[in-house]
């Protein structure tokens, strides 16, 4: 089974992915939505095939979400995985690729969706933060989700070191959840996660 990255920025859960030896193979394509960002020059040197969809070249969200549509219908992978990928989607788009799409996102959801995660839970006095994998969805953060991993909070933490802690968890927790995907072992039916047949209540398996 194919996986195509949606990425954003420097890319290294995209870099995570490439590294893999068993999920390299399956890779079949980058697209990033902001011209010179270090994921392209990441692909480039893979070898993998890029696109280029800048946001701001189209009049409108509706009309730059069509034109990802197409470009991903193009290259028609199994899977789309959203690796830093900076954008909200509409509904309509959401829905054309529903039950197809995982995202990455720095906090145990459902705490902390959106941006500054890491500051966030230190400020709230929290003794754990943490990575998420779930499938993705027109709800921010929202969609159901696959795996978590927990990262202890140190009372010498701040954003930065914190981050980079989590960071570590995301790079091992990511591409084990896409072997799963290329080996057909991980869906979603229902808004349920199931894995190897079964339904999922637990997040601990990656």
């Amino acid at each position: 089974m194919s996986i195509l990255v949606l990425a954003s920025g420097g890319g290294s859960n995209f870099q995570a992915l490439l590294d893999d030896a068993d999920l390299r193979p399956h890779l079949r394509g980058l697209i990033c939505n902001r011209p010179g960002a270090g994921c392209l020059e990441r692909a480039r040197a893979s070898g993998l095939a890029s696109q280029v969809l800048d946001h701001q070249g189209f009049e409108s969200r509706q009309a730059f979400d069509e034109a990802l549509a197409q470009a991903i219908l193009d290259i028609n992978p199994d899977w789309i995985v959203m690796a830093g990928f900076m954008r909200i989607l509409g509904e309509p788009f959401m829905r054309e690729f529903d039950g197809k799409m995982v995202n990455i996102h720095p906090s145990l959801l459902p705490k902390y969706k959106g941006l500054n995660t890491h500051q966030r839970a230190l400020d709230a006095g929290d003794t754990h933060a943490g990575v998420s994998v779930h499938w993705a969805t027109a709800e921010l953060d929202g969609g159901p989700l696959i795996a978590q991993r927990s990262v202890a909070i140190e009372p010498s933490d701040d954003a930065s070191t914190l981050a980079a802690r989590v960071l570590q968890q995301e790079h091992q927790v990511y591409p084990a959840v896409c072997r799963a995907l290329t080996q057909g072992r991980l869906q979603m039916k229902n808004g349920t996660t199931w894995l190897d047949g079964q339904p999922m209540d637990h997040w601990d398996r990656f």
